[in-house]
């Protein structure tokens, strides 16, 4: 899929800083959630972008080192187990979202962002439902944000091999549930979430 090929979507913008805002990481137990946000060149449009769950993780990587090279502006940003635990999942992902957006340079003028709820920023926008794959800009957001994310999951699999990281990415996983039955939670699990939750009370 290249950067024409997308559905036709609405868009209530037509300059130049609109910018895509995708998360990574709703679902685990373990981690930070992890947003980006990408400002796409119009001239320049970049071939193969498209929802990053639908990508090996080899073309994800390749595509992440062409859209830092290629776009206006890009960010990533996230919000730590400890805020998940804080704020509640929902709210975290927002404030990942925001600061991706805040970290733009130069900032965004209009918001394209995966999903139904705009994250609460003062830059106008409008969500959209599978947006990954009916924007360019959001595809690129979310293979930047799975890459980042992924990258993490696979430094936390170096410090604790036992609980697999590198192969579940944190999701709970019959291998996951088993290691934390087995090891306990580590420090960066999210303790809100129930199976972690419930193994902090057999400690």
């Amino acid at each position: 899929m290249n950067a024409k090929s997308f559905p036709p979507l609405v868009i209530e913008y037509h300059g130049e800083r609109l910018a895509g805002v995708d998360e990574v990481g709703r679902g685990p137990l373990v981690g930070p959630v992890v947003a980006a946000a990408v400002i796409l060149d119009s001239r320049d449009p970049i071939d193969g972008l498209t929802d990053s769950k639908k990508l090996s993780a080899k073309r994800r990587e390749a595509l992440d080192v062409e859209i830092r090279e290629r776009a206006l502006a890009w960010s990533v940003a996230e919000a730590s187990a400890d805020e998940i635990d804080t704020l509640n999942i929902y709210h975290a992902t927002h404030l990942a979202m925001r600061r991706a957006i805040d970290a733009l340079n130069p900032a965004a003028e209009y918001l394209l962002v995966d999903g139904n709820r705009l994250p609460g920023h003062h830059v106008p926008g409008q969500s959209v439902v599978k947006g990954d794959a009916r924007h360019a800009a959001i595809a690129a957001a979310s293979i930047l944000a799975k890459v980042a994310r992924d990258a993490g999951m696979q430094t936390l699999d170096t410090r604790h091999p036992d609980y697999g990281f590198a192969r579940h990415k944190g999701y709970p996983t019959r291998e996951h549930l088993a290691a934390l039955e087995r090891l306990g939670p580590l420090p960066e699990h999210r303790r809100s979430f129930g199976p972690v939750k419930r193994q902090l009370t057999l400690l």
